[in-house]
């Protein structure tokens, strides 16, 4: 209100000798009073001239003040915008193919940018070969005006040859008069957390699938699995009561007793599997001796193996070793060790034995001499319902069962073969 005020007083100031002197003129002719009348209704029609012109330049004034302050707030927005998106901007001249950055609030330390302008033809040297043709054909089809909207993924190389994920959109912003693009405007953004969570969501739908194929296949070899040594137990039980040499009864109850094991051990994977799905199995921890824990192993399967042919050793260095842990799932996964050794050995030694390597930690480990392990297969040996050999018996979950509960231990599992030169098997587990 103050800077009107000061811009119409302004031609009355002015003016105010112009008024003082046809006031206080002596008038001595006729003509002279009109005259001067006359000139000073045209200096009031001058001065009210002058009042509205100021007035305007006052509003005109006024409104670019306000689009200024406009403008600044708008570029506050933008500059958020971009901030909170991880954009950087950039405008490509069409007619000298020339790309400029104009900001960059990408997130990483590595992203390519360019204040200065550089040739559209050098981009290409910046993606990987796979993603070059098919970018630049993307963007030259918006600069001829083929596509109105430019959007691509593609790898690029940022400072120091580092490879990142970019997404880019772009659309034409001035056109000449026959409608060919002259200016191209765009934005980029980083979208390696969005690939690697669509890996991961492609390895999950594969791992899935997988899972789903060995499940269909093991469901088929169960009822083989359970058949062959329950038709052992019957076949054989039948004939004890018309065998009346004690050897050969000895062997049928040997036979027997051998199938039960075999039965009993395809169970139990299936119960312990269940188990472990549910989550039904709490971790009870307790000071124990593994000793007795390794021995008590060793005799229960010292009878699976001829002694001949096959010979089950141990080498305990300490008659004793206390640790904190759960002897439930200590028994079960070493078991399961030792009978996927007996069920890959046909001639040699299976050894079971512990080590001190580290203070804090114990070193348990199952070595056979049997066929050994494909370097390929033993990433996914302990992997669920995996066989790498189909003419073994088994349910493909022993070495799955013994990987969960070790882990679940605070422990580690894992496998050091060759193939045709035996497998040892290990478990590392804390001593607290």
């Amino acid at each position: 209100m103050i800077f009107q005020i000061k811009y119409l007083l302004l031609p009355i100031v002015k003016c105010e000798p112009m008024i003082r002197f046809l006031l206080d003129i002596q008038i001595s002719d006729a003509y002279i009073y009109p005259i001067l009348w006359g000139v000073g209704i045209l200096l009031l029609l001058l001065l009210a001239v002058s009042i509205v012109v100021q007035y305007r330049n006052g509003f005109r004034i006024r409104k670019e003040l306000e689009e200024l302050d406009r403008v600044r707030q708008y570029n506050i927005e933008y500059d958020l915008v971009l901030k909170a998106m991880r954009l950087a901007t950039w405008h490509i001249d069409v007619q000298k193919r020339i790309i400029t950055f104009d900001a960059d609030f990408r997130s990483g330390n590595n992203n390519y940018y360019s204040n200065v302008e550089t040739s559209l033809d050098l981009l290409p040297e910046l993606l990987v070969p796979r993603d070059a043709q098919r970018v630049m054909k993307a963007l030259n089809d918006v600069m001829n005006g083929e596509k109105m909207f430019y959007n691509e993924q593609y790898q690029t190389k940022g400072i120091g040859n580092t490879l990142y994920w970019e997404q880019s959109f772009a659309m034409a912003a001035n056109r000449d008069e026959d409608g060919n693009p002259t200016l191209i405007v765009g934005t980029s953004m980083r979208i390696d957390e969005q690939k690697q969570m669509e890996q991961a969501l492609i390895n999950a739908r594969n791992k899935a699938e997988e899972s789903d194929r060995l499940k269909t296949a093991f469901i088929a070899n169960m009822g083989h699995e359970i058949r062959t040594p329950l038709n052992a137990i019957v076949g054989f039980a039948d004939l004890l009561p018309v065998v009346e040499n004690e050897a050969d009864r000895n062997q049928l109850i040997q036979e027997i007793q051998n199938n039960n094991h075999k039965l009993l051990q395809i169970i139990d994977g299936l119960v312990s599997m269940s188990k472990i799905e549910a989550e039904a199995r709490s971790l009870v921890k307790a000071q124990i001796d593994i000793v007795p824990i390794l021995m008590e192993v060793f005799e229960n399967h010292k009878g699976l193996v001829d002694g001949e042919t096959v010979i089950l050793t141990t080498q305990f260095p300490y008659s004793e070793l206390l640790i904190n842990t759960d002897a439930e799932k200590l028994r079960e996964a070493l078991n399961n060790l030792v009978d996927n050794a007996i069920k890959f050995t046909t001639h040699g030694s299976i050894t079971m034995g512990f080590s001190l390597p580290e203070g804090d930690r114990v070193h348990i480990w199952v070595e056979d001499t049997g066929k050994g392990i494909a370097t390929e297969d033993q990433k996914r040996i302990f992997e669920r319902f995996v066989k790498v050999d189909d003419y073994i018996p088994g349910t493909g979950l022993g070495l799955s069962v013994a990987k969960s509960h070790v882990e679940s231990l605070g422990g580690s599992i894992g496998v050091k073969s060759e193939l045709n030169k035996g497998a040892t098997f290990w478990i590392d587990l804390p001593l607290m």
